[in-house]
């Protein structure tokens, strides 16, 4: 593991945006995932290590008009936790009751989940069910300048974003859902919260009367980055949740997978849970 040559400890964005500018720097915020990753050799650290963990602002849900807004580090636990949270986006807590360990939810943040970008992490599939978008921040002509990007635009590949490397993540925004709003998540693994996930599923939409429009549905661990599953959105946009149409869209969802086998589990059997597990999930809707 290589070391880097500073240290830095900025209590604004603007601060972390002047040691972010020379694209040289690594960014620490719960670091249960950065830590690991340098002593396994996985990533190496750059010149200078710069601990966000002290920025008040980026600490922060809050709901203006119709856009929450989730500092990158509110952390798992705040998320679980959260009564506005689980009044409004109750998809985000279920997510949050199946990640990791209480003491690794102590530390671990929704930006450093975001920004780690495993095609497994637990937070990745219902934030894409929600059309979440990040806030990023960087230093451009001596001024700070934000930009805010889609989540489904966002991940690149295997730990790979959209962000600079002269940028941080402030911010996940998410637009209010609307009434009846219906969201539930599914993980599977060895165990409920502790394994990294062999599969999971994002579904939200209004549900009314056995039908949902404004359909979204997500997965993780099934493809290079974690995806919207489009063609199975399609399959269920606006029709009756009957026998016929749920056969339809869950070999849709087995189609639209594209997982790979590793140690956790064979390409075969994900393909086999995203059926069996999208099928669950839609009876579930449909008996609600």
């Amino acid at each position: 593991m290589n070391a880097p040559a500073a240290y830095l400890v900025p209590a604004s964005v603007d601060e972390a945006a002047d040691a972010l500018s020379d694209g040289e720097a690594t960014l620490l915020a719960g670091g249960t995932d950065l830590l690991l990753q340098t002593h396994q050799g996985v990533r190496a650290f750059r010149r200078t290590l710069v601990n966000i963990s002290r920025i008040a602002e980026l600490k922060t849900i809050s709901l203006s008009g119709d856009r929450f807004r989730i500092g990158a580090l509110v952390t798992i636990t705040e998320l679980l936790h959260s009564k506005l949270v689980c009044q409004h986006l109750p998809i985000l807590a279920q997510a949050a009751d199946h990640f990791a360990s209480d003491q690794i939810r102590n530390a671990a943040t929704v930006g450093g989940n975001l920004c780690n970008a495993s095609p497994a992490g637990d937070m990745l599939p219902p934030l894409l069910a929600l059309d979440a978008t990040v806030e990023l921040a960087c230093r451009k002509d001596h001024r700070l300048q934000r930009r805010n990007v889609p989540l489904d635009q966002f991940f690149l590949g295997p730990r790979r974003t959209a962000m600079a490397a002269d940028e941080l993540l402030t911010a996940v925004e998410i637009p209010l859902p609307p009434a009846r709003h219906y969201g539930r998540f599914f993980k599977l693994g060895t165990r409920p919260a502790l394994d990294i996930s062999i599969i999971s599923i994002a579904l939200a939409g209004v549900l009314e009367n056995r039908q949902l429009t404004g359909v979204r549905v997500a997965f993780g661990a099934v493809a290079p980055i974690p995806v919207r599953a489009r063609r199975t959105e399609a399959a269920l946009e606006g029709r009756t949740l009957d026998a016929e149409v749920i056969s339809t869209a869950v070999e849709t969802a087995r189609a639209e997978a594209t997982p790979i086998s590793d140690i956790r589990a064979s390409a075969w059997y994900r393909s086999e849970m995203i059926f069996n597990m999208m099928r669950r999930l839609l009876h579930e809707a449909a008996d609600a």
